[in-house]
This record gives structure tokens, sequence and C-alpha cells, in this order.
């Protein structure tokens, strides 16, 4: 298992760091692993972290597996408090000298790295950007934020709590998916369409 000590001192010059959240119970695809099938060549974690790969640290939520890049992992607390827990605890990995954080949901198949970078280039002077699917729905779980706006959005307790209550008063700016890459991996459907791509 490829892994960062967590006693290593972070970068000196970190513009920006990633959390991806790959935690979840995946109920509606029968309580599998969700981050580790596989979508075309690779599993859904390992294009998430390709996504971030210009990030450092890239610290990831959810149970330790292999990886083919150094990360930092973490756990929300409680286990299973939900995404906003899952962002909350990722937070406390990134370092100070961040400036800039990635958010990435891990079942987001079709994030690349063009798309990370566009989300950073359209941040400007706000607090953040998010993805907007097809259907004008921002993806909270697909952004680039200031850093310390969005640990000073965090409530003191996350567990269960919305994501969207927590960051929408942010008012980033909202970025529009580009053929398709905002779409979720949820369901068996959503699996085949996200293979079939």
């Amino acid at each position: 298992m490829t892994d960062v000590d967590p006693r290593d001192p972070a970068p000196a010059a970190v513009v920006m760091a990633a959390v991806v959240l790959a935690g979840g119970r995946a109920r509606r695809l029968g309580g599998v692993d969700k981050v580790l099938l596989p979508v075309g060549a690779t599993t859904l974690l390992e294009r998430a972290l390709g996504a971030v790969a210009g990030s450092a640290p890239i610290v990831v939520v959810g149970p330790r597996r292999a990886t083919g890049a150094p990360v930092l992992w973490t756990r929300e607390e409680p286990p299973g408090g939900g995404p906003l827990a899952g962002l909350a605890a990722g937070l406390r990995r990134v370092p100070g000298t961040a400036e800039f954080v990635a958010v990435l949901a891990a079942d987001h198949p079709h994030v690349t790295a063009a798309t990370v970078d566009r989300l950073r280039r359209s941040v400007g002077e706000r607090s953040g950007a998010v993805l907007v699917d097809p259907g004008d729905r921002p993806q909270w779980l697909v952004g680039v934020w200031r850093t310390a706006a969005l640990r000073a959005a965090m409530p003191a307790d996350p567990a269960g709590g919305s994501l969207r209550s927590a960051v929408a008063g942010l008012a980033p700016v909202l970025v529009p998916d580009v053929a398709g890459e905002s779409a979720d991996v949820d369901t068996p459907d959503d699996l085949r369409r996200a293979r079939d791509r």
C-alpha cells in the first residue's frame, strides 16, 4: 500500500491540496466497495486520484486501500457520518499553506485534471467554484475552494449535516458541465453508462 507518513511535514510551498471522498456504503450497488469498481482501465478511486494528481497533499477520506499514488488517509467521525463529516475530516489534514483545496467525490468517473484546472481558474476572487450538472444543479462534491473559506464554513459538529447548507452560502462560481463530466455512479445503470462511454 502506498502511503505518506502522517508525521512527515507538509511541503513548504503548497498551492492546492485535494480532498477525495472515498467512503459511503453504496447501498444501491449492493454494498460493494464502490470506489474499487473498474471503469475503463482503472478504478473509480484511481480515476479520482488522477484528476487531482497536481495537488499536494492528496487526502483520501475512507477506508485504506492500495493506491498508485502517495496519499494521506483519514476517516470521518463517526465512520459513515456523511459527506460533510468526511470533508471536515479531510480538511483537518490539509496544511495551512494550501491556498486552495480541490474537493472530489471518488464516484465521478468523468472528472479529469482538465476539469479541476478549469474549476481552479474559475475561482477568481470568489470563495470557490463548483461544477454544475446539465440540470443546473451544483455538484457540491466537485469543486475547488479557497481553503480558509471552506474551513470557516465547517460546522462544529458536521456528522450527518447537509453539505449544501454548509457551503452554498459561500456563493461559489458555478461552472457548467462539459460532456457529462458531472455524472456520478450511484446505481448499476450509472455504472453501465460510465463504462459505455
